[in-house]
């Protein structure tokens, strides 16, 4: 019998649907900017979801306009950030999320639309897939603010489209829309509108949901075992850990856009 999915916060919903957990940001009012609380939610309801034999794949979504903004940066009004680090109110409930994706037994989808920028890039690049429409802006934002990535963006970005082009994008802060993004490979698929979107994870979800559970368990652990050689693990703590002691404009620069 599958079990009850229920958050501890209201900034983030869950429905199951037959043998899929939607998890769905919701703060529409705030482009769905991230709070502590919704990646902390992420974390256990993924986690729970990846022991429970009922569910078969979870798919992540925002409601209203976005997926997400970002990092809610009225959440850091009263924090003094260190050498570019937004500090740990963030990332260790960020840290237990991407975990809990990467780890998890079943598939993890991102539907993507509207907006999807920085730390909500992260957060989606550690899912299995990403699908999208074609209005759907994203972009690595942290050095406009002063910011450097430690949720994983320097492994994962790369990963996905390359080396040269991550770093023209995390170097630019350069906007790219849906088309693009699935060009340089940052997503499955893009779509135009948002009911394709819609209906393009459902048939993805009814395919992984026909096949058997172990077996996708087992190929998803095979995947990972093959980015041993990465030592992605170590890299990301390696991402968090390190300190930049010149990134000293951090605070001024998060004051512009406050």
């Amino acid at each position: 019998m599958t079990q009850n999915y229920q958050p501890t916060t209201n900034k983030l919903l869950a429905q199951i649907n037959e043998d899929v957990l939607t998890l769905s940001f919701n703060r529409p009012d705030a482009m769905n900017a991230l709070h502590p609380e919704m990646l902390s939610g992420v974390a256990q309801l993924v986690s729970q979801a990846s022991a429970d034999e009922g569910v078969c794949a979870v798919v992540l979504k925002g409601e209203g306009r976005a997926f997400s903004a970002g990092v809610d940066l009225k959440v850091l009004q009263d924090i003094e950030p260190a050498y570019g680090r937004i500090g740990d109110l963030f990332d260790e409930p960020a840290k237990q999320a991407c975990s809990a994706i990467r780890k998890a037994d079943i598939p993890v989808i991102a539907s993507v639309h509207g907006a999807c920028f920085t730390g909500a890039l992260e957060l989606a690049l550690h899912c299995d897939f990403m699908f999208t429409t074609d209005a759907t802006k994203f972009g690595d934002t942290h050095t406009r603010f002063g910011l450097r990535p430690t949720w994983g963006m320097s492994q994962t970005l790369a990963q996905a489209i390359g080396l040269r082009r991550a770093r023209e994008l995390s170097f630019t802060g350069r906007v790219v829309r849906g088309e693009e993004a699935e060009r340089l490979g940052l997503v499955n698929n893009s779509v135009p509108t948002v009911a394709e979107l819609d209906e393009l994870v459902a048939n993805r979800v009814r395919q992984i949901s026909s096949n058997s559970r172990a077996g996708v368990a087992a190929m998803k652990d095979l995947y990972r075992m093959s980015q041993q050689g990465h030592a992605i693990e170590q890299a990301l703590a390696k991402e968090l850990e390190t300190e930049y002691t010149d990134i000293l404009d951090t605070a001024e620069r998060l004051a512009e856009f406050r």
